[in-house]
């Protein structure tokens, strides 16, 4: 394994492409996929929230017939002094927040912490809490919210971290070249939901085609690669984000120069309800 990297996160700025550029692009929506490339975050598609002031997002997901259907996903963007006191408008739905640029301050159960690049928060489902951006530049977070699945004997509490901080775990066989950060512990069946950094270092790769329940949420937080999607090759760089629908094949190789690195998002730990 190689000596570590200072971890970067990109974030998307918004604006407009010029009048010259050519209308193809890498975005695509399958029945077992969709790619949204970072260029597509511009100002024209933003969305703004009641609760929130300042602030605008990049809605990213959203349950959608033929699409995944277990959570919303969102890249916000806050402006100095805005924020928003009670930011989840449904109180059976728990969130996940995740820092790429700036600082964010996060008040719940009683805590109150600052979020820098990487720090996370994991709100769960019932809790009151606020966001607000109290410095001088632009605030970047991802937001994840997924409909909590409640089940007896447990009970999800609040946590905050930094990524960064977290010794992340080697894929085996791989030395340490494929290897994920879990922010959540994977076994404690109190969250349904995992959120991971997963970083494959120049040439590693996924070396067969994942087919699972989970749906996935991938975010490119740094480098290159190319994925293989149910039969189709697809490039992807910092920047762009996959939806994969349950079952999806995925596998993939990191195409440097630099790390390859995403935020991960999959539905876990619970029986299939018929």
């Amino acid at each position: 394994m190689t000596a570590p990297q200072k971890a970067t996160y990109y974030t998307p700025r918004g604006g407009l492409p010029p009048q010259t550029d050519l209308l193809t692009d890498r975005a695509i929506v399958t029945e077992a996929y969709t790619v949204i490339p970072r260029g597509v975050f511009s100002d024209i598609v933003t969305s703004v929230f009641p609760e929130w002031t300042d602030t605008r997002g990049w809605i990213i997901n959203r349950p959608v017939a033929g699409g995944a259907t277990t959570f919303f996903q969102a890249i916000m963007e806050v402006k100095p002094g805005g924020g928003a006191e009670r930011p989840e408008p449904q109180a059976e739905v728990e969130g996940f927040l995740f820092v790429t640029s700036g600082a964010l301050t996060v008040a719940a159960d009683g805590q109150t912490q600052t979020l820098t690049e990487g720090g996370f928060a994991y709100l769960p489902a019932g809790t009151i809490w606020s966001a607000r951006n109290d410095g001088d530049a632009d605030v970047s977070f991802v937001w994840i919210r997924k409909r909590y699945e409640a089940i007896e004997g447990h009970t999800p509490s609040v946590k905050f971290g930094n990524e960064q901080e977290i010794e992340p775990n080697a894929m085996p066989d791989t030395n340490g070249a494929w290897r994920t950060t879990r922010m959540l512990d994977p076994q404690d069946l109190a969250y349904d939901m995992h959120v991971n950094v997963v970083t494959f270092e120049p040439g590693a790769s996924i070396p067969f085609a994942e087919t699972h329940v989970m749906e996935h949420g991938l975010l490119m937080l740094e480098g290159k690669a190319v994925y293989h999607l149910n039969g189709d090759w697809v490039e992807v760089q910092e920047g762009d984000y996959l939806s994969l629908r349950a079952f999806c094949p995925q596998a993939c190789y990191a195409g440097g120069p630099s790390n390859f690195r995403y935020l991960l998002y999959k539905d876990v730990n619970r029986q299939i309800m018929l």
